[in-house]
């Protein structure tokens, strides 16, 4: 499978970026809570698996809405390589669940680097379903995102999903999944 990398996008929270590792730092630091590993979040709505209260939940995530450069949130890695070579052939599409773009938008260019910022088309929608609309609209057949459900959708709407791998989507598709941003440039590059 070769990818044009003009026609795929790309989903932030844990895909771009590692959020979980973001979650689990903030979590043991500002509420004491560090016996959590990332595979203990066998669900997309981590407050459904974790004896945590949802509060505390909230509040971290919040923490990484607002600003994710202050909460020192970490790209994936090779996520910053291989989307600077994606870049230098087809502009860069995110479409993101966040509900507002300044913040992540920061986040971006602070880890791309403004030259490879410039080649950016950021949505941010504010919720987790409707990404299917955005895709088409941007011309894109191809997208990558940890959430499942998200990916079953965009099958629908004749757009082919890659689930990139996460303990919480593991065993609950039969998509084509990525584990790597390694594999996704030997799809794209």
């Amino acid at each position: 499978m070769r990818i044009d990398p003009n026609l795929i996008g790309f989903d932030i929270d844990g895909v771009v970026s590692d959020t979980s590792e973001a979650f689990l730092r903030i979590l043991k630091q500002k509420y004491g809570i560090g016996n959590i590993q990332e595979t203990d979040i066998t669900e997309f709505n981590v407050s459904e698996c974790l004896n945590i209260s949802p509060t505390t939940v909230d509040n971290v995530f919040d923490i990484l809405l607002r600003n994710p450069i202050e909460a020192d949130l970490k790209p994936m890695p090779d996520a910053v390589a291989v989307l600077s070579e994606i870049a230098r052939q087809a502009p860069l599409t995110f479409i993101t669940a966040r509900p507002e773009k300044s913040p992540i938008a920061d986040w971006l260019e602070h880890i791309l680097g403004p030259e490879t910022y410039s080649n950016v088309r950021l949505i941010a929608m504010g919720d987790h379903d409707g990404k299917a609309d955005h895709i088409i609209k941007c011309g894109l057949k191809y997208f990558i995102d940890d959430r499942h459900q998200t990916c079953q959708n965009l099958v629908q709407h004749g757009i082919t999903p890659l689930v990139f791998s996460q303990p919480w989507n593991k065993g609950r598709h039969n998509l084509r999944s990525i584990s790597s941003w390694l594999e996704v440039r030997e799809l794209c590059v």
